[in-house]
């Protein structure tokens, strides 16, 4: 069974010996600590120091480790694919499926306020709670450590990123798309429902004024890129050959005419021409 440690507001948060177990790396207690608190807390209790520059030297730590890993993998990819693959990695979303395989959210120490609205499962507050420890990693064990770290944690990350081809950014790949076959510029449409602290978005993808995805995620980021695969994919798929309003989106190929599908005729009639009539006694 997890420890429990109260921090003195009626919040409990699970023994950071555990997570030190769990890290594998001797992170001192007081720098663990500071890692994982949060501001909402730290002004509850007098302004304590927070996580927030362990938090700006994990994240310089991480994408260090992580664009040299795919420097040295991915030998033949050019600048702009390697950029790609690292902003799909060290985005907040896969921070926090990583920060959630390490149960980091009961460790960290959260004010009333975020306890309260559902704190521990933030994806923001776990990412940044991540790169904060990978942080005190690298200022108590060096970087060799935090490196160490880094690749337990995000090479599993790496290998999947590797494989998603146009999935490592769903909006720039339909920007790029749209742009290719002169379609213009994607516009994101996005409204939000329910509570603050369990907002849903929806976000709504048009090219002029066609509608051509949408999505829903907990986050507007998240909702735009569903909308945005949705879209890549209705393209990309050929539904424009079937859908009218996406038919009509895509411009014909130069020197190619394009005619409505119910106006088309073939270039002979089939039918048999009529026969002439029979001569009439004046013509005989």
């Amino acid at each position: 069974m997890s420890g429990r440690r109260h921090d003195g507001d009626g919040t409990e948060a699970a023994d950071p010996a555990e997570l030190s177990c769990a890290l594998a790396v001797p992170i001192t207690p007081e720098t663990l600590e500071r890692a994982l608190t949060h501001r909402s807390y730290a002004y509850e209790n007098g302004g304590l120091p927070t996580n927030e520059r362990l938090e700006f030297l994990g994240d310089s730590v991480l994408s260090l480790v992580v664009t040299d890993t795919l420097f040295k993998g991915h030998p033949d990819l050019p600048e702009g694919q390697l950029a790609k693959l690292r902003a799909a990695v060290v985005q907040m979303t896969a921070l926090a499926e990583v920060a959630r395989d390490l149960s980091l959210g009961s460790f960290v120490r959260l004010g009333r306020g975020e306890e309260g609205t559902g704190g521990r499962d933030k994806p923001s507050i776990l990412a940044d709670t991540l790169e904060a420890v990978i942080g005190a990693t690298y200022i108590d064990c060096g970087l060799d450590a935090a490196s160490g770290l880094v690749h337990r944690l995000f090479d599993p990350v790496i290998q999947r990123s590797s494989l998603l081809g146009a999935g490592l950014d769903w909006k720039t790949s339909l920007q790029e798309l749209t742009a290719d076959r002169g379609l213009g510029v994607p516009e994101y449409h996005v409204r939000d429902s329910g509570p603050d602290h369990q907002k849903l978005f929806r976000a709504v993808v048009k090219v002029g004024s066609r509608e051509l995805g949408s999505g829903e995620g907990r986050s507007k980021k998240a909702a735009e890129q569903l909308a945005a695969e949705a879209a890549y994919q209705s393209i990309t798929e050929g539904a424009q050959a079937q859908v009218p309003e996406l038919r009509d989106a895509v411009p014909a190929q130069p020197g190619a005419s394009v005619q409505p599908a119910e106006s088309a005729q073939p270039a002979e009639s089939a039918q048999p021409a009529a026969p002439e009539p029979a001569p009439g006694p004046a013509d005989a």
